[in-house]
């Protein structure tokens, strides 16, 4: 087994940490970090990372796309601050599932600009009584000759407030056996008008997460996306390496937190020592790099797997589980080699504290992913009859 990484995955870490550093720092660091950046703030930013291929990096080269390998996937999208990481993966990821069984007509239609990032998008599942069952939406859709039209209210969608096109998961009612009929309906903004309201968070506060209620939101038929029945289908493939992607966003964070608190350990004085001699803050330090670097390889392990074909259920979901929980971990324990400056904001290693909660809600709670882990192990359904 291979745990080195070839010239060419080096390669993109690189260049892709100096895009950060030379475009894109720079636009967080001019902004407030306790505000949503400007939608053509962030627009800039989605559009940098897309002329690097990171907006259709999982698309086919036959649709317009990078078709880069899920793992080198990961390692791009690892170096970006994580709410711009956030934000350019939701963005990808919703193309890909515009992509998925779409006809020629629409990947021409909608695809390019959102490729390009002229034009911000994003998926609405949520609903204020549906969240883990994203089979139970209730958001109708109607059908009215040559058109659709959508009623119902959307939470937690990133990207959702600055919005030019969104992809609603929506239902057109039951089938004959009583199972809904599940659907994706493109919403452009200009031409199919819904309103949104920004939801203040405890973390990444310079994105944008929002709720959307469509009332009587008509859209043209053609903006109808694959088959009936298949979205429940195409949000779970798409899963699969959303997952450990985000456990690479928490692993971005915790290595910022180590790198800070071994700077720190090997400057701060005590008892006429440097602190990092100490025993105990050694065994801080040493806890803090073991979470880094175990989360990291399972993250990549699971994209592997991913890339290698492998039934990756069981993995992608134990990836996310275990990098959020021990970076979560990891950047507490660099709070306290810190002392009374880690909790201070001058630092920021509190920002990273509430950044790194924000990233278990997204693509399954802790607990869901832990009974899909289950579930893989023992071949029994825990949430489903």
């Amino acid at each position: 087994m291979e745990f080195s990484l070839t010239y060419e995955q080096r390669q993109i870490q690189e260049s892709t940490r100096k895009m950060v550093d030379r475009d894109i720092q720079p636009v967080l660091d001019a902004h407030d970090p306790d505000t949503p950046l400007p939608k053509e703030a962030m627009r800039n930013i989605i559009q940098i990372c897309a002329a690097q291929g990171m907006t259709s990096a999982r698309l086919p080269e036959s649709s317009g796309g990078a078709g880069l390998s899920a793992l080198s996937y990961g390692l791009m999208m690892e170096q970006l601050p994580p709410v711009a990481a956030l934000a350019v993966s939701v963005q990808a990821v919703t193309i890909l599932r515009i992509d998925v069984e779409s006809t020629a007509e629409q990947r021409e239609r909608l695809l390019p600009d959102l490729i390009a990032g002229r034009k911000i998008t994003c998926t609405a599942t949520t609903e204020p009584d549906v969240g883990s069952d994203s089979r139970s939406v209730t958001t109708r859709v109607r059908e009215e000759g040559d058109e659709l039209v959508i009623n119902g209210r959307k939470m937690w969608i990133s990207n959702g407030g600055i919005c030019d096109v969104i992809s609603v998961n929506g239902t057109l009612g039951k089938d004959g056996t009583g199972s809904s009929r599940m659907v994706r309906v493109i919403a452009d903004r200009e031409q199919s008008p819904f309103e949104t309201r920004e939801i203040p968070t405890l973390g990444l506060r310079q994105g944008h997460l929002a709720e959307a209620l469509f009332e009587d939101c008509r859209v043209p038929r053609n903006n109808l996306l694959g088959q009936v029945g298949d979205a429940a289908r195409i949000m779970t493939l798409t899963w699969l390496v959303n997952r450990p992607m985000i456990g690479l966003f928490a692993v971005n964070m915790a290595q910022r937190a180590l790198d800070a608190a071994l700077s720190y350990a090997s400057l701060r004085t005590q008892f006429g020592r440097k602190i990092g001699s100490f025993q105990l803050v050694q065994e801080l330090l040493a806890d803090i790099a073991t979470a880094v670097t175990t989360s990291r390889l399972l993250c990549y392990y699971a994209l592997a797997c991913i890339d290698n074909g492998d039934r990756a259920n069981q993995i992608s979901a134990m990836a996310k589980r275990f990098a959020i929980s021990n970076c979560q971990r990891a950047i507490s324990l660099a709070m306290e080699v810190h002392g009374s400056m880690g909790i201070s904001r001058e630092l920021g290693l509190e920002q990273l504290y509430r950044d790194v909660r924000m990233l278990p809600i997204p693509d399954g709670t802790n607990q869901i992913l832990t009974l899909i882990e289950g579930r893989e192990l023992t071949g029994m359904q825990a949430y489903r009859p």
